[in-house]
């Protein structure tokens, strides 16, 4: 895993970075661990769900920039199955902010032809704010400019415990055999069947690690991890991010013809 800090890449401004940019090597779905935004506002004196009401802006800004590029993936990593063991107030604010976002951004979303889906055990939620999910999902199912991939009441882990499950139910019904189960099988069963695998993640905030976090389809992802948190990682912090990850050489495994093997 690579910790990419922006080492090498000057200050500039945004149009600067983004002659640097190449259409061809951006990445087509990019992914999005947005940590730090309780820290955001602690540093402040303000309650933590300040940190995730400006981190809003982070999304917003992150969906418009990939539109621009024409990145047509974008998975956000937005409440993980561990983040219900956060206090009851905390989780009541979340699904709160939740249901603000999608009541005063979907005409939006619709707009700029985003369409809105989630991954994870989403009927976990609160009826109020599953039906807001429900409601701008089919909202927004027709549009194809980008894919705002949300991860609500996610955990990799139970992804592959539900896709596991999943298979043998079709085992136990005679729609598949045993020997029929490969990679391509397990993918199919995947919350993400319909996207292909991410080709870079981002995680802000300093933290090294995936927490859990598509763990099936982070297996040739490029990883870039910085210190700014969420709330401070705007348009300028995601060029810099692209720019870092056109340098490197994705070779999946292979040896390419330029490199002696």
């Amino acid at each position: 895993m690579n910790d990419s800090r922006s080492r090498d890449i000057e200050p500039a401004p945004d149009s600067d970075l983004l002659s640097q940019l190449e259409p061809d090597l951006l990445p087509k779905h990019l992914a999005v661990i947005m940590d730090g935004n309780g820290r955001w506002a602690e540093l402040r004196g303000l309650p933590r769900i300040a940190g995730h009401q400006e981190g809003i802006k982070s999304v917003r800004e992150l969906i418009s920039l990939s539109l621009e590029l024409g990145i047509k993936v974008l998975t956000i990593y937005a409440f993980s199955q561990e983040n219900w063991n956060r206090p009851a107030q905390e989780i009541t604010a979340l699904m709160g902010l939740l249901e603000h976002y999608l009541s005063t951004e979907r005409s939006s979303l619709v707009e700029k032809g985003v369409r809105f889906q989630t991954i994870g055990r989403v009927t976990a939620l609160p009826p109020s704010a599953l039906q807001w999910v429900r409601t701008t999902e089919q909202e927004t199912a027709h549009l194809d400019k980008l894919i705002l991939n949300v991860a609500l009441s996610y955990g990799g882990r139970a992804e592959l415990v539900d896709a596991a499950k999943e298979l043998a139910r079709a085992v136990q019904s005679g729609r598949l055999s045993p020997d029929q189960i490969d990679e391509q099988a397990m993918q199919r069963a995947l919350y993400t069947h319909n996207l292909p695998d991410p080709d870079l993640l981002i995680r802000t905030s300093g933290e090294t690690r995936i927490s859990n976090f598509l763990l099936w389809q982070l297996a040739y992802t490029e990883l870039y991890f910085t210190p700014t948190l969420w709330p401070d990682f705007r348009r300028r912090e995601t060029l810099v991010a692209l720019i870092e990850y056109q340098r490197r050489e994705r070779r999946f495994g292979r040896v390419l013809s330029s490199v002696s093997s």
